[in-house]
């Protein structure tokens, strides 16, 4: 049984088994404090820390893992990616004080001191534009290090970039966007990497299904050419014809985002019986 690490605590662990039991792939645990799992009786979970997770994965502790691309990258591991979840979401960026007056990159003069816990990226980051700075490792609260005095600028995880703000910081660049990937070693047998690849499939059908909505209508035949402008659908809106009427069934899976218009487009081509439900998985 293929292993598979995931992160075993925090709002990514959260993400990561929601879109675990959606895909069929149940989380059964033991109990709360259990470092094993089941995954639906097809992998076996391994819970660990989200940073030592491409660790894991490289010396083949897992077989694959779910972390942020930013820890993969900070980890060095020369690893195989499998897919973007695309949760998740946050940038690794450079910051300083407001009133450091560094604008942009080429403010920063050679000897400064960076704060940061992702002390690789940072240092290969500064190096590559042959800006000579030294990295002080930090293990949290990254933000405060300039008004202590530990540094003069930093380098930390921001999604929204508030809470820079509320302390007093400037992004200047971004070094790494990130999101929740799968990640795999590399070399795995014929076997494990069709089952990892049946893997993917299966959380990439949740992740398509999300933000898409399954609309049936019975359309008016006149005004079919109308409704197959407003229902595009995956390959085009489904037609079934209605025994003994005027009408047709027209059945297309529609952007959730555009639902409330997608309604009154065909009320006022006057359509009937209108019917959305949600879409649990979505395969190519």
């Amino acid at each position: 049984m293929l292993k598979i690490a995931l992160p075993n605590k925090g709002r990514l662990s959260d993400e990561v088994r929601e879109l675990f039991n959606d895909a069929g792939l149940e989380v059964r645990v033991r109990g709360e404090r259990a470092l094993t799992a089941s995954l639906g009786g097809e992998f076996e979970a391994i819970f660990v820390r989200a940073q030592d997770i491409p660790e894991f994965v490289a010396d083949g502790a897992a077989d694959a893992g779910v972390t942020g691309w930013d820890l993969v990258c900070e980890s060095g591991r020369d690893l195989e990616l499998l897919m973007d979840l695309e949760f998740g979401k946050c940038r690794l960026v450079v910051a300083a004080r407001e009133e450091s007056g560094i604008q942009k990159l080429e403010d920063i003069r050679d000897g400064v001191r960076v704060a940061s816990s992702f002390t690789r990226l940072t240092q290969d980051f500064f190096t590559r534009r042959g800006q000579k700075v030294t990295v002080v490792p930090v293990s949290g609260a990254t933000e405060i290090a300039p008004h202590l005095g530990i540094a003069d600028i930093i380098v930390d995880l921001t999604s929204t970039g508030s809470t820079l703000k509320m302390n007093g910081l400037r992004e200047v660049d971004t070094i790494v966007q990130s999101s929740a990937r799968l990640i795999a070693r590399k070399g795995h047998s014929p076997e494990a990497a069709a089952r990892l690849e049946e893997l993917r499939q299966a959380l990439g059908s949740v992740l398509a299904a999300r933000g898409k909505r399954y609309l049936m209508a019975n359309v008016p035949r006149g005004v079919l050419p109308s409704v197959r402008e407003v229902l595009p659908g995956l390959n085009g809106p489904t037609v079934v014809e209605v025994q003994g009427g005027d009408f047709v069934a027209v059945h297309s899976v529609v952007p959730a985002r555009n639902i409330y218009r997608t309604i009154n487009a065909l009320r006022a081509l006057g359509c009937q019986g209108i019917l959305v439900t949600r879409i649990e998985r979505l395969m190519p």
